[in-house]
């Protein structure tokens, strides 16, 4: 008998189950947010009905809590009943009744998530971060660093007060090339010391070696082509550090690496490599291929002299090994 057979069997079967559990913990999560929900809701009524006192309203919560602990186990503390307070009183106009009188709630996130959304004082920032985190599939600890990092800062320090208005509205929308851009670029995850002496073939090394992570905070719809991609003009040899695709621009990304301050020169040679892709690699239906140069101190005057005053395909930003002050990036921002 065939052992190739059993083993296509236990393949659609294996298929089937993980599917399954799949639908189950999504169904499990979806309760136990509308579940709280719920229970915030209750205890904000409560309060209200009894004009309750800040210190009366804290000892009924540790009542509360010690109750359902003893009757359901652990999940009900005091820190978390208040994060149920909050979700409802952040959240309440989720929630829909229908002609039939079932409520209907539109929370597609785990538990855990709108915990971390709950941190986020602003309303613009928390839902831009619940929306990129629906459409973009993050985990809770893609959503931490990606908030750590001030993505939503660095988004909207290059855009009008309308288009930061979209950004909570609709998340990052990647219609042109400015739109995949940030005010600068976060490399952390690289474990780089801002101040460490490291050489050009270090940084792509850490890049490579990281690239899901590099991958995750260059932004939406990019994929991975190659590095140090050669082409050769009349004997010289040429090398594109890295190259990237990006599907929802239909595009070629090429990025050079610079550790010290953006030169001319650099400026000059990513024209070199763009002009080459757009004319001998980019089919004739793709964009214009676009080039970013992430270097470690920017030179906004030789840029704003050596390139187009409406360039749509050279960038320059700056890239930090360690995480940005949020706190400066807001103050920038306002």
């Amino acid at each position: 008998m065939s052992t190739e057979k059993p083993f296509i069997l236990f393949e659609k079967v294996k298929s089937v189950v993980t599917d399954t559990h799949r639908t189950v913990v999504r169904n499990i999560n979806a309760a136990m947010v509308y579940a709280y929900f719920q229970i915030g809701r209750m205890i904000v009524e409560d309060e209200q009905n009894g004009q309750q006192r800040a210190d009366y309203a804290r000892e009924t919560l540790l009542k509360l809590s010690v109750a359902l602990n003893n009757e359901f186990g652990k999940g009900y503390s005091v820190s978390n009943l208040e994060y149920m307070r909050n979700f409802y009183l952040i959240y309440q106009n989720r929630i829909s009744q229908s002609p039939t009188g079932k409520f209907e709630s539109t929370f597609g996130l785990s538990w855990t998530h709108y915990v971390q959304l709950l941190k986020i004082k602003d309303a613009q920032e928390r839902e831009f971060y619940e929306i990129e985190c629906l459409n973009n599939n993050w985990s809770v600890t893609e959503l931490k660093r990606q908030f750590n990092s001030a993505l939503y800062e660095r988004l909207a320090l290059s855009k009008d007060k309308e288009e930061i208005r979209q950004l909570s509205a609709s998340g990052q929308q990647i219609e042109k090339p400015t739109d995949l851009l940030k005010s600068h670029y976060v490399l952390e995850f690289l474990g780089l010391e801002e101040s460490a002496k490291y050489s050009e073939s270090d940084l792509e090394a850490a890049i490579i070696d990281k690239l899901e992570n590099f991958m995750l905070e260059l932004g939406k719809g990019f994929l991975f082509e190659g590095r140090q991609r050669r082409f050769t003009f009349d004997g010289d040899s040429f090398f594109v550090d890295l190259v990237f695709y990006n599907r929802l621009l239909r595009c070629f990304v090429l990025l050079d690496l610079k550790i010290g301050k953006l030169t001319h020169q650099d400026i000059g040679q990513m024209q070199m490599y763009v002009n080459y892709y757009d004319r001998r690699i980019k089919l004739h239906e793709e964009k214009p291929t676009i080039g970013i140069i992430l270097c470690k101190e920017e030179n906004r005057t030789v840029i704003e002299f050596t390139l187009p005053e409406h360039n749509e395909q050279i960038f320059a930003k700056e890239y930090k090994a360690v995480l940005p002050s949020k706190d400066d990036l807001k103050k920038q921002l306002e």
